[in-house]
């Protein structure tokens, strides 16, 4: 968590002191930046040979991600939606699941399926951020948008920026090294596979950054930067954290990761859309919705482990 914020923090000043507008950065860098542990675990683990293990982290931070982290946010404050951005997003979230499933399905993952999600990334990336520029250009302001570029640190002299960065790049792979072997020992102590292991103390651990944000964005009255932590995250882990073991470590993989996981993974994903979008003015994610969502992580992590028993 430490040195993927430093990272981000390097990253984010160093672009901006180079001339990089604050929206493009804060849509790419910062939106993104949470999910920097789960790119480095994946290619971590899949350096390994562990696949099971990447694409499980990629698909239980997802999950996490929905339950765990909005369930408990929500519990905290209601979290009102009225951003155009998050609600143009939100079946984008679906469908950059769904197409990595779907590549899946046949639980074999070959080196241009993990291209092909690759390139979505950069399309869905780039044409929401161009989409982003043309608004903020037309005199359209969204508060998603508006609270990302104040997220941006200002003001950070370029020596300072680029030392935060170093520090990130080289401590943040080092960091998910660790926590892969030592996650992969404790599965080993307790007969889990490599799968299980990507579903629940990696995936909890990686998903440990965009809990801390959307936390401190919603007790902050940024109700939009904390929905946009999970949605912008769960975009970038389905199709570039996904990608990763494809391009690196091609192979077989658990036929219960897709059929089994990648299907919950779908299903929650469409009960958050469900909440998010409602049938009301005021549309939000309630306590109640937030109480359902965590009952839902604790129901999946028993069924996960009495599965995997």
């Amino acid at each position: 968590m430490w040195s993927a914020d430093k990272f981000v923090y390097g990253a984010a000043a160093l672009a901006r002191n180079i001339g990089i507008s604050p929206l493009i950065i804060g849509l790419t860098i910062v939106a993104m930046g949470s999910s920097a542990p789960e790119m480095m675990v994946a290619a971590s683990a899949a350096l390994d040979g562990k696949i099971d293990t990447a694409v499980g982290n990629a698909i239980g931070s997802n999950i996490t991600n929905i339950t765990l982290v909005l369930g408990i946010t929500a519990i905290l404050k209601t979290i009102m939606v009225s951003s155009t951005t998050i609600k143009r997003e939100l079946p984008l979230v679906l469908l950059s699941s769904a197409f990595a499933v779907a590549l899946l399905y046949d639980n074999h993952f070959a080196f241009w399926e993990g291209i092909a999600l690759f390139i979505a990334f950069i399309i869905t990336i780039g044409g929401l951020t161009w989409y982003a520029l043309k608004q903020s250009k037309s005199g359209v302001d969204d508060l998603y948008d508006e609270e990302l570029v104040d997220d941006v640190p200002s003001d950070v002299s370029t020596k300072k920026a680029i030392l935060w960065l170093v520090v990130g790049i080289i401590v943040l792979p080092l960091s998910a090294d660790i926590l892969v072997d030592s996650s992969v020992t404790i599965a080993k102590y307790f007969g889990l596979s490599d799968l299980v292991i990507g579903l629940t103390i990696i995936a909890i651990g990686t998903s440990l950054p965009e809990l801390a944000a959307s936390v401190a964005s919603v007790l902050k009255g940024e109700d939009e930067l904390a929905l946009g932590n999970i949605v912008g995250s769960n975009i970038f882990n389905a199709l570039a954290v996904m990608a990763i073991p494809g391009i690196i470590a091609p192979g077989a993989i658990d036929p219960s990761a897709i059929h089994i996981h990648g299907m919950i993974m779908l299903g929650i994903t469409c009960l958050l859309i469900a909440m998010a979008v409602g049938i009301k003015r005021n549309r939000s994610i309630n306590r109640v919705e937030g109480f359902i969502l965590l009952g839902c992580f604790i129901a999946y992590q028993y069924l996960l482990f009495f599965y995997s028993a």
